[in-house]
């Protein structure tokens, strides 16, 4: 028998970080799902790409295991990729429905999900399924933008006033929940910490991983990072840049040393890879989903 060729990092079938794709989450610790919608965007369109993009460039991720912990994600936790589910663009009013039945159809089966995005619109379904299966959650929300801001109606699709629907909804503690990297103005945070951009430069990260840990306790919590936390220059190519964002180094440390907090989900989203230079940007959104399965479930795998 011929000895197994190693794994070219450019072949094949790009699924993300080269797990198996299947729609059955059965056993599965985790299950990946794209979201390809980007209709709720103010700004530039382009993050209906971004599933697409992460995945390709999330193969040079998976050749080797994590650093520093040596977690392998094919191996040491039982991970699929589902593809990008299906939204009907030209129906809209329909989306949110599909999404929080397909998500719920994933948490259903006992796996973790983690979604990408797609426009930070597609957060607010999401929310819908895990709180119907978790209660409130603690958001730890990353992002240029606190996406508070009133909403135009009771059912608008905006990506900068889903989370005020959250909260009145009751999907998101408010008093549990902490925004980080923020540099836009918004007078009324609905109560929510925030941590902006300064506070991060000036006290460190390892301040925000505190702050963070102290906000949400153990209390289930869910994070979402929308790509344009990064500064520009980490992160072109996103719809909505703003320039003092935070680096790539320090959103991998914060996502690092929150890993060990109770969370029940998790999404990146934004990345318009239209926008990007030389893949950064998706880069540096399959490391973080990377950076943070392997600090909450290298933890979990070692006890």
């Amino acid at each position: 028998m011929e000895p197994a060729l190693p794994l070219q990092v450019w072949g094949g079938v790009r699924t993300l970080f080269r797990l198996p794709w299947t729609t059955d989450t059965t056993g599965a610790d985790i299950a990946f799902v794209g979201i390809p919608f980007d209709i709720a965007t103010t700004g530039r369109p382009g993050a209906r790409f971004g599933p697409t993009a992460m995945r390709s460039v999330s193969s040079m991720i998976a050749e080797l295991a994590h650093y520093p912990s040596g977690f392998q994600i094919q191996s040491d936790v039982t991970a699929v990729d589902t593809g990008d589910m299906i939204v009907d663009i030209h129906n809209p009013m329909t989306v949110r429905e599909a999404i929080t039945t397909h998500l719920a159809g994933i948490i259903a089966t006992g796996a973790f999900p983690i979604t990408m995005g797609g426009d930070h619109w597609v957060t607010y379904p999401v929310l819908r399924a895990v709180a119907a299966e978790h209660g409130p959650v603690a958001l730890v929300h990353f992002d240029a933008h606190t996406d508070t801001w009133e909403p135009t109606s009771d059912d608008d699709i905006n990506h900068g006033s889903m989370f005020t629907h959250a909260i009145r909804e009751g999907l998101i503690d408010p008093a549990r929940s902490i925004q980080i990297g923020i540099r836009t103005q918004n007078a009324d945070t609905r109560g929510v910490r925030i941590l902006d951009a300064q506070w991060v430069r000036t006290n460190g990260t390892a301040a925000v991983v505190e702050a963070i840990l102290e906000r949400i306790g153990d209390t289930r919590a869910y994070l979402t990072f929308d790509i344009d936390c990064l500064d520009p220059a980490f992160a072109p190519g996103t719809g909505t840049p703003v320039s003092g964002g935070l680096t790539t180094g320090q959103a991998i440390d914060i996502v690092s040393g929150i890993g060990r907090a109770n969370f029940v989900g998790m999404d990146l989203v934004e990345v318009a890879p239209i926008y990007d230079t030389a893949e950064t940007t998706a880069l540096a959104g399959a490391t973080l989903i990377h950076e943070f399965v392997a600090a909450h479930f290298g933890r979990r795998s070692a006890l």
